[in-house]
């Protein structure tokens, strides 16, 4: 078993790739009550386009596929849903989809065995009936449609479709109601048995555990299967240039929401990553001089969200936020990168805010759940956590100037709103 240890926040990962080609990621937390479970599979709602292993045909599926997944595995052959079977165990589960993954976790104190059985149990042993998909329709359809009046969505998803021309993040991770009308028990069958091979999947265990007694107990509960060959992906082309730079949509909401986009087309790693946070923060944190500025002109209240998303296929930048003129907040956000452009950064500034960003990482180290859902997510990214602690020591003025000038070009912004 791989062992990485982290001296700076005291923390070792233990790392096993199985047989199956299931990788296992063990971070021991001595000493806490608390117990973390999460078993992901690499596959979210970017994958409608793929070549299945040992085919040559390219399979096509409808939107939202990865998702009614998701919902659908806890619905067990004889009757039962696994999620009323784990919270009648006194645990906390859950489920989730993403653009690039899916995952399975539970949080306990008591009966972490039993909810590992059964967590373990419903993820590899789908059951779908023509009935019961159908069933699955009506119940997403009325998610689909809630999400539709949602205003912290709208303004998020309209954002994605002014950057992205084909990129399959501007689609709906739960797809249409048209889409998942397309989607049968067969459909579902094939994308289970493709993408949630152990080969293409990642579990991690965070709390107090014996790494190799807690591996055992992993290996025991796995089914007999043999590792897939490579998955191809197949996305569509994605020109650099952004579609269009203002969106705005008409829904009920107290104050007008915005979402400030910089689309970003160059290859991602953790360094570039802690840059572009370290500049965000530097921008528009809470203690810059726009923020400053912004809240005493009354034109935001709070400190805006600030993101850098990013998977093997897509990144950008995006600010979130509220504010009664969303467009002058878009003008000064502007305004103030062409000033940081023009006129350097401060090194004070540059290594207060390294140090505030560096003190954000450690305390992710605080709680099991941050943890295993930071070492998921990082994994199928092909990132070891422990890289930003260790990355961003290499941080300089110069690198950070460099990556202000090719990321935040102007060309590349959009703003998408939404208001009454």
């Amino acid at each position: 078993m791989q062992n990485i240890e982290n001296s700076k926040v005291k923390e070792k990962v233990y790392i096993e790739k199985l047989e199956n080609g299931l990788t296992v990621m063990i971070i021991p937390k001595k000493g806490i009550q608390k117990k973390y479970m999460i078993w992901g599979t690499n596959y979210g709602s970017n994958e409608s386009s793929f070549v299945v292993p040992g085919e040559e045909q390219i399979t096509t599926v409808p939107n939202g596929v990865a998702h009614f997944l998701e919902h659908k595995l806890f619905e067990q052959e004889n009757g039962t849903n696994s999620l009323d079977v784990l919270t009648a165990l006194g645990v906390e589960a859950n489920a989730y989809t993403t653009n690039d993954h899916t995952a399975y976790l539970f949080e306990c104190t008591d009966n972490f065995y039993e909810a590992m059985d059964e967590l373990m149990d419903y993820v590899q042993h789908p059951y779908f009936t023509d009935e019961n998909v159908e069933k699955e329709k009506g119940i997403i359809g009325q998610e689909i449609m809630m999400y539709d009046d949602y205003p912290d969505w709208r303004v998020y998803l309209n954002a994605m479709k002014a950057m992205y021309h084909n990129n399959p993040v501007k689609i709906d991770i739960v797809g249409t109601i048209e889409t998942i009308s397309k989607i049968d028990k067969e459909i579902l069958y094939k994308c289970y048995n493709t993408f949630y091979n152990p080969s293409n999947m990642t579990m991690v265990l965070c709390g107090d555990f014996e790494p190799e007694a807690i591996l055992e107990e992993v290996k025991k509960r796995l089914i007999d299967t043999k590792p897939s060959g490579e998955i191809k992906r197949i996305y569509p082309e994605e020109p650099e240039e952004i579609v269009q730079e203002k969106t705005e949509q008409k829904l009920e909401v107290s104050q007008p929401l915005y979402a400030i986009g910089i689309k970003d087309n160059g290859k991602t790693d953790v360094k570039k990553h802690i840059a572009i946070e370290i500049l965000l923060n530097l921008i528009i944190g809470r203690s810059s001089n726009l923020y400053k500025k912004l809240y005493n002109e009354g034109m935001i209240y709070a400190q805006p969200s600030l993101d850098y998303e990013f998977t093997k296929i897509y990144s950008h930048v995006l600010i979130t936020g509220q504010s009664n003129e969303p467009e002058k907040v878009y003008e000064n956000f502007k305004e103030e990168v062409r000033r940081l452009k023009a006129e350097g950064i401060k090194v004070e500034d540059f290594e207060r805010m390294k140090k505030m960003i560096y003190g954000g990482y450690v305390k992710e180290y605080n709680d099991v759940t941050d943890i295993a859902r930071m070492f998921l997510a990082d994994s199928f990214k092909g990132i070891n956590s422990f890289d930003y602690l260790e990355e961003i020591k290499g941080i300089t003025v110069e690198y950070l100037e460099q990556i202000l000038k090719d990321v935040f070009q102007e060309e590349k912004m959009i703003i998408s709103i939404v208001k009454n």
